[in-house]
Formats: C-alpha cells, structure tokens, sequence
C-alpha cells in the first residue's frame, strides 16, 4: 500500500510533466513541407492560420492582427529588436503566397526606411 504522500508526489510529477508539453497560446498549422534547415536568432513570429487571421508572437503573449494593421504591429515589435533579427511566419499550408508577401513587404519597409537588416523566415515542416 502506498501513502498518501507517495500518491500526491507521483501526481504533481505526472502534472509538471504534462504541463510542459502543453502549448496554450500555439495555433495549429499545417506547415509546408521542406527539407531545409535554417537557425537565426529570431526576434518574433507572424501567425497566419487557415482563415487568413494574423497573429502575431512575441514570448508568450499571442496577440490577433488584422490585416490593415500589420505593417505597424510588426514595425513597433522590430523598432525594439536588434538590427539583424528575424521574423519567422508560421502560415498554413493552405495559406496563398500573397498573404505571406504582407509580411514580407512590411518587413522590407522598415528595413528601407531604418536601413535595418532584418530577415523574414518562413516556417516548414520537416519531409516526410
């Protein structure tokens, strides 16, 4: 027979196990597919899920943008990184490219307009 403080410690083992492998504030995407591998220090991410509904993540707070609104969002978020940092997108596989040119081109704009040397990287899943 156990105690009941064996069965409270293998219970908050089991919950701080679980609890990092929850991700609450990720949005599902089905990533494309590539083979590539690239490792840059990033500075935030740009969500863009099946409905063509931004977000955009910077540590752990998600914040939703529309799509009027993005230029502004990510300059105010790149106005506080360093001059080389990257903006990773996160868009469905069912995303069209001209919804991830929106994050391109106001990535571009702040870098003409500051001469920053900011990337946009775009997110893949592994090939199967």
């Amino acid at each position: 027979m156990s105690t009941q403080a064996d069965l409270v410690f293998l219970l908050l083992i089991f919950f701080m196990i679980t609890s990092t492998l929850v991700s609450p504030n990720a949005i599902k995407l089905l990533l494309p597919n590539s083979t590539s591998k690239t490792a840059t220090k990033r500075n935030f991410e740009v969500y863009i899920d099946e409905n063509l509904e931004y977000s955009i993540l910077q540590g752990k707070d998600l914040m939703a943008v529309s799509e009027e609104l993005l230029d502004e969002a990510i300059a105010e978020r790149l106005m506080q990184a360093d001059s080389t940092a990257a903006v990773v997108v996160r868009a469905d596989k069912t995303v069209p490219v001209q919804n991830i040119v929106y994050v391109i081109d106001a990535v571009n704009l702040i870098n003409e307009t500051q001469n920053k040397q900011h990337k946009v990287i775009l997110a893949t899943a592994p090939k199967k």
